[in-house]
C-alpha cells in the first residue's frame, strides 16, 4: 500500500484578537469595582458590597480570558507539539461555568426575595451605581461585538459584560417602577427575567465549549460538507478516517485518508486541496494521507475505528 503525507499549517497568526478590549475591560471593570465597594460602604448598602464581589469575579473571568489568548500565542515545543492554543477552549468552558453559577445565585436570591413576599425599595444610591455598571459593563461589551463570532474565548468574554449589563439594567428598571407603584414583587420577577435571559446565552456557550473541549467538529464547520468536497476531489474513489477536530477557538485541524488509485505523487492537487479546505471551510491546518488502494485495506478504514 503507498501513502503520500502532505501536511499543511498556514503561521499567518493574526495579533492577539481582543487584547486590547480585554485590557481596557480589565481596568473599567476594576476601578468601577472600587466605585461600587466605596459606594456600599458610605451608604451602608449589602446589595452594593455583594455585587462588588460578582463584579470582582468579573474581572478575573475576564483576565482568564485573556490569559488563555496570551499563553495561546505562545509557539509549540517538543512536549507540546501543539503550544498552547488549547487553553482558549478550556478558558471558554470555565467561563460558561461561572456564568451559570452566577445565574443559579441571582435566581435562589429571587426566589427568597418572592417567599419572604418583603424587601426594601432600591434607594437612590444604589440605582445610580448601577445605572453607571450600565455604562462601564455596555461600554465593555461593545469592546467585543466585533470578534465575538470568530473565537468563542471572546464569546465567553461578552457574554460575561453582557450579562452584568442585564443585571444592572435590572436593578435601575425595577427600583425605578418599586418607586412609583411600590409593588415589592417586582424586583424578584425582574431578576428572574434577567437570570432566565443570561441563562438562554450561557447553555449555548457552555454547549458549544463543551463541544470543542472533547474534540467535537466546530459549529462553524459542515462535516457533510468536508465529507462531500473531498470524496469530490479529482481521482479520488473513497475516503476515510476523516477527523475534524478544534486546536483552539480560531483553528482547525482535519486528518484524512484519500484513495487515489493508480495516481502518481501531486504536490499540486495537495495543495489546492489544503488550499480550498482553509478558504471554504476554515481549516487551517490539515494533513492528507494518500493511498493508491490495492489487496491491503488500510486498517484505519471502518468508521468507527479512530
Amino acid at each position: 500500500m503507498a501513502h503520500d503525507h502532505h501536511h499543511d499549517h498556514h503561521h499567518h497568526d493574526a495579533p492577539e484578537i481582543g487584547s486590547r478590549a480585554f485590557a481596557i475591560g480589565i481596568v473599567l471593570n476594576t476601578l468601577f469595582v472600587v466605585v461600587e465597594a466605596s459606594a456600599g460602604l458610605w451608604s451602608g448598602s449589602l446589595a452594593l458590597l455583594a455585587d462588588a464581589g460578582h463584579n470582582l469575579s468579573d474581572v478575573a473571568a475576564l483576565g482568564i480570558a485573556w490569559g488563555a489568548a496570551y499563553l495561546g500565542q505562545r509557539p509549540p515545543s517538543a512536549r507540546r507539539t501543539y503550544g498552547l492554543a488549547r487553553l482558549t477552549v478550556l478558558a471558554a468552558l470555565a467561563n460558561a461555568v461561572l456564568l451559570l453559577i452566577a445565574v443559579g445565585a441571582i435566581a435562589i436570591e429571587a426566589f427568597q426575595e418572592l417567599s419572604a413576599g418583603s424587601g426594601s425599595v432600591r434607594g437612590g444610591t444604589v440605582m445610580a451605581v448601577a445605572g453607571l455598571g450600565i455604562l462601564v459593563n455596555g461600554a465593555t461589551t461593545l469592546l467585543f461585538v466585533r470578534d465575538r463570532h470568530r473565537d468563542l474565548n471572546i464569546e465567553a468574554a461578552f457574554q460575561h459584560m453582557a450579562a452584568d449589563t442585564a443585571v444592572s439594567l435590572g436593578v435601575v428598571i425595577s427600583g425605578a417602577i418599586i418607586l412609583l407603584t411600590g409593588k415589592m414583587w417586582i424586583d424578584p420577577l425582574v431578576s428572574l427575567g434577567v437570570a432566565a435571559l443570561i441563562a438562554w446565552g450561557s447553555w449555548r456557550l457552555l454547549r458549544a465549549s463543551m463541544n470543542l473541549a472533547v474534540d467535537g467538529v466546530p459549529d462553524a464547520v459542515d462535516h457533510a460538507a468536508v465529507r462531500a468536497f473531498l470524496t469530490g476531489a479529482p481521482g479520488v474513489s473513497e475516503i476515510h478516517d476523516l477527523h475534524i477536530w478544534p486546536l483552539s477557538t480560531t483553528k482547525v485541524a482535519l486528518t484524512v485518508h484519500l484513495v487515489r488509485p493508480g495516481a502518481a505523487l501531486d504536490d499540486a492537487f495537495l495543495g489546492s486541496l489544503t488550499h480550498d479546505l482553509e478558504h471554504r471551510f476554515g481549516i487551517s491546518h490539515a494533513t492528507i494521507q494518500i493511498e493508491a488502494g490495492g489487496s491491503h485495506a488500510c486498517p484505519l478504514k471502518p468508521d468507527h475505528i479512530v
